[in-house]
């Protein structure tokens, strides 16, 4: 599946973009400036490796649109990243903060490499490599990195001290996701995964269940969906199926979380460990009350949309349904909190830790996690309002959320 639509990321985005702009009345012009990034730079990055030979890698980092604020958005290590994946990203993060009412806009990076085969030290490396390839264009009122696929905050670490021995000058708001020594922020690394956890409490409500009558398959089982298993698991739900890329594991009973997360490895496998397996497309059209696709694009395509049983559908990974699929889910009348709206949650807290960075003053877990909810819950709100007052789907109308702050802006700023 993956091939032919994994291409069409940057395109089936600017597609909703477009209906997005047109529901909301702006021209064919706001339309042309919003459906590719306002700079997109790639650099190609020379590494010394442990055995003593030059690697040079490619990297990109996009700065979708700056009209609100400076650009904010991940960088990720993967074999796959490719120059559209990242314009897509870019877009993403510039509804996200849209629809989350952040003043920044969307930025997205990445690097072509498998960290899972690369020692520390040439990790350290790349990643001081890359903040010299883009350092003039990026910084804390310009663009703001901060970790995503296969990135964490010891690689954030190596790129703030990159930044400031080239700049001369302490800037921890250059990069968030940091660890909490060098200016982190107390949530910071479960804020993905709590976001999530907000948006299913808020799907339930509004399907009247009660979260102790849930019952959970989560697609994925890394940073974002270890958590959450825990998270849900605690709130008293029941999780019957996690996966990872080996496989699946289900058990209508609902799955030990605290054994399996004891288990996991670093790069959050843990299936490998159990024979009686079963295949990530066959867990996603297991019976549930929700399902989480917290793993990678396409999952949920034209091909299996009509197979889910779950009867809400929450996006904690990117892209995870097609066009199609989200057609058919909502035609089958299964709510979708899609990804742009529901995965939000990391952004929101890389924006408090940028605030906290600016005016050096740090807060405690408690309040972050409280104005996190606040500002999810909002979001949650203001995108099921449209979502029925215009009567779209969810996904229209956290992209019309999403690029209406965007749009007011640029026009402000007489661009468009």
């Amino acid at each position: 599946m993956g091939g032919t639509e994994n291409l069409n990321v940057l395109h089936s985005t600017q597609v909703v973009v477009k209906e997005a702009l047109t529901k909301l009345g702006y021209s064919e012009e706001m339309f042309e400036l919003l459906k590719e990034p306002l700079r997109m730079l790639t650099v190609r990055i020379p590494v010394r490796m442990d055995d003593g030979k030059i690697k040079v890698f490619t990297g990109y980092r996009a700065q979708h649109n700056d009209a609100v604020g400076p650009t904010k958005g991940g960088v990720r290590f993967h074999p796959d990243v490719t120059e559209d994946e990242v314009k897509a990203l870019s877009i993403w993060m510039s509804l996200k903060c849209g629809i989350v009412n952040l003043p920044y806009g969307g930025g997205k990076g990445g690097i072509i490499c498998d960290p899972r085969e690369m020692s520390f030290g040439e990790l350290e490396r790349l990643s001081r490599g890359y903040v010299r390839a883009i350092s003039q264009l990026v910084g804390p009122t310009k663009d703001i990195p901060a970790p995503d696929v296969m990135t964490n905050s010891q690689i954030m670490a190596w790129m703030l001290d990159e930044y400031s021995r080239i700049r001369e000058f302490d800037a921890p708001g250059f990069i968030t996701g940091k660890p909490i020594v060098l200016g982190g922020s107390q949530g910071r690394e479960t804020a993905t995964a709590k976001g999530v956890t907000i948006m299913i409490d808020q799907a339930l409500k509004k399907r009247g269940i009660d979260v102790k009558d849930a019952r959970i398959i989560i697609q994925g089982f890394g940073n974002a969906g270890s958590y959450l298993a825990k998270m849900m698991h605690e709130a008293g739900a029941k999780v019957l199926g996690i996966s990872d890329v080996y496989g699946a594991l289900y058990d209508e009973k609902g799955l030990d979380i605290e054994y399996l997360l004891d288990r996991r490895d670093s790069f959050g496998t843990v299936t490998k460990l159990f024979s009686n397996t079963i295949s990530n497309k066959e867990l996603l059209e297991q019976p549930c009350d929700i399902l989480v696709p917290a793993a990678i694009e396409n999952q949920i395509t034209h091909e299996n949309a009509h197979l889910i049983k779950a009867g809400i559908v929450v996006e904690a990974a990117n892209g995870p349904t097609t066009l199609e699929a989200t057609k058919i889910l909502t035609e089958r009348g299964i709510l979708l909190v899609p990804d742009v709206l529901a995965s939000a949650g990391g952004v929101v807290v890389s924006y408090f830790e940028w605030v906290q960075n600016n005016q050096g003053y740090y807060w405690t877990e408690e309040e972050v996690y409280k104005k996190l909810h606040e500002v999810m819950i909002q979001g949650f709100e203001n995108v099921y309002q449209l979502h029925q007052t215009r009567g779209v789907d969810m996904r229209l109308a956290a992209y019309m959320v999403g690029a209406r702050k965007m749009a007011e802006a640029a026009k402000f700023r007489g661009w468009v």
